[in-house]
C-alpha cells in the first residue's frame, strides 16, 4: 500500500480564500488616513489575512504554536556541533518553559504544545509533552532511506492530528516549530532535491559548524543525493528518503491547516523546507502561508526568492523552534489593528489626494 493511499486526507481539497473580503479589505486600505501603500507589507498582510479568515477585519488573537521534535540518523556522521542527546533535553526545556519559543509563546498568550516523534534519548513522561513516538529517530539518509513508507505516513498524520485537535477552539494563526539535531542537513537535502541543485550551494553552519565541517556536511549530503536519485517532482519520495519525522509532521500540519482554512506563519529554513514540500504536493496551500522571517542560514534567502515571497523580518536569527515566526506575530497584530482602527479620510475630516476642495 502506498503512502498516499494510507493518507487519504492528503487528497482532500485546500480551502479557497475569500476574494470578496480581500477586495473589500484592499478598498478599505485605500481610504484610510495615509497614502495607499505607505504601510508597506503591513497593508499587504492585513488584506491577505482578510481573505484567509473570510472577514473584513482580520485578527490574530488566538495563536497555536506546535513544536515537533525528532532525531536524525545523519547526526551520527558529525553534521552538527551538538550531540543528539540535546534533542530530548530540549524537549524537556520546551515543556518546562525555559526555551526561547516557550518564552515567546507566553509573551503572545499563545496555545503552546510540544510533540515528541522519536528521539535517540528517551524523553521522560511529562504533562506538557505529547508522545507520538515513531522510532528513536530516522535512519542515516546518507546510507539508507530516512524512513519507511509506514513511518512517513504516521509522521504526516501527526501533523494532521494536531491541526484537527486545535479545531476545538479554531486558531486565527498556526505556527509550527521544530527541534532535531541534524535537521538542517535533512532540510538542505530536501531543498537540494526540489531545486535540483548540488548540496554545496545549500549547506550552512546549522548549529555552528566551522568551514571545514560545513564542507564535510555538504559532502555527506551530496552522497545521499547521489544514492537516492530523487526527482524534483517526487516530494513524498524526497520526504521519505531524506526527511525527518518532525519535518514530515510539519508538512502534514501545513497541508491540513490549508485544508481547514487556517493561516500559517512559516518560520525559518527548516520550516520553509517543509512548506516547499507541502507546496510541491499541493500547490494551492501556498495561498495560506505567510513567511515570518529570513533566517541567517545561508540558503534560506534562496528558498524565499524561489518561492517569490517577502518575509516580515530579517534579524540574523537561526534558532528555529518557531522563534522567528513567533516574533512576527506582534507585527501581524499591529497590521490588523491598523486596518481595523485607523480613521478613514471621511471620518477624520481629512482631504484625500482626490479632493478638489
Amino acid at each position: 500500500m502506498s503512502t498516499q493511499t494510507m493518507n487519504t486526507w492528503l487528497h482532500e481539497p485546500v480551502a479557497v480564500c475569500d476574494m470578496d473580503h480581500q477586495r473589500a479589505a484592499y478598498q478599505h486600505q485605500a481610504v484610510l488616513t495615509k497614502p495607499l501603500g505607505a504601510l508597506g507589507e503591513l497593508e499587504t498582510v492585513a488584506v491577505r489575512l482578510a481573505a484567509m479568515q473570510g472577514r473584513f477585519k482580520p485578527q490574530v488573537d488566538n495563536v497555536q504554536i506546535t513544536v515537533f521534535a525528532a532525531d536524525h540518523g545523519i547526526a551520527a556522521a558529525g553534521v552538527s556541533a551538538y550531540p543528539q542527546e540535546v534533542t530530548a533535553q530540549m524537549v524537556m526545556n520546551f515543556a518546562s518553559g525555559g526555551a526561547a519559543i516557550s518564552v515567546l509563546a507566553r509573551h503572545l498568550g499563545a496555545r503552546f504544545e510540544v510533540v515528541d516523534l522519536g528521539t535517540l534519548a528517551t524523553v521522560p513522561e511529562h504533562d506538557n509533552v505529547i508522545s507520538r513516538v515513531i522510532a528513536k529517530g530516522t535512519e542515516d539518509f546518507s546510507t539508507a532511506a530516512a524512513m519507511n513508507a509506514d513511518q512517513l505516513s504516521r509522521a504526516l498524520k501527526v501533523g494532521f492530528e494536531r491541526i484537527e485537535q486545535s479545531l476545538s477552539a479554531p486558531p486565527d494563526l498556526f505556527i509550527a516549530g521544530e527541534m532535531g539535531i541534524g535537521n538542517t542537513s535533512s532540510a538542505s537535502a530536501l531543498v537540494a532535491t526540489l531545486l535540483q541543485r548540488p548540496a554545496r550551494e545549500l549547506v550552512g553552519p546549522g548549529t555552528g559548524l566551522d568551514a571545514a565541517r560545513v564542507e564535510q556536511k555538504a559532502q555527506r549530503i551530496q552522497q545521499a543525493l547521489d544514492l537516492h536519485q530523487v526527482a524534483a517532482d517526487q516530494p513524498l519520495k524526497a520526504l521519505q528518503c531524506l526527511g525527518g519525522f518532525e519535518i514530515a509532521a510539519m508538512t502534514g500540519a501545513y497541508i491540513r491547516a490549508a485544508q481547514r482554512g487556517i493561516p500559517v506563519l512559516i518560520d525559518g529554513f527548516i520550516s520553509t523546507a517543509a512548506a516547499m514540500i507541502a507546496i510541491a504536493m499541493k500547490p494551492e496551500v501556498k495561498n495560506w502561508f505567510i513567511y515570518g522571517h529570513c533566517s541567517d542560514e545561508p540558503a534560506h534567502q534562496l528558498l524565499l526568492d524561489h518561492l517569490q515571497v517577502t518575509p516580515l523580518l530579517k534579524l540574523g536569527m537561526r534558532l528555529g523552534e518557531g522563534s522567528g515566526a513567533a516574533l512576527a506575530v506582534d507585527l501581524l497584530r499591529a497590521a490588523c489593528r491598523l486596518h481595523a482602527e485607523m480613521a478613514t479620510f471621511a471620518e477624520a475630516g481629512v482631504a484625500d489626494k482626490d479632493s478638489t476642495g
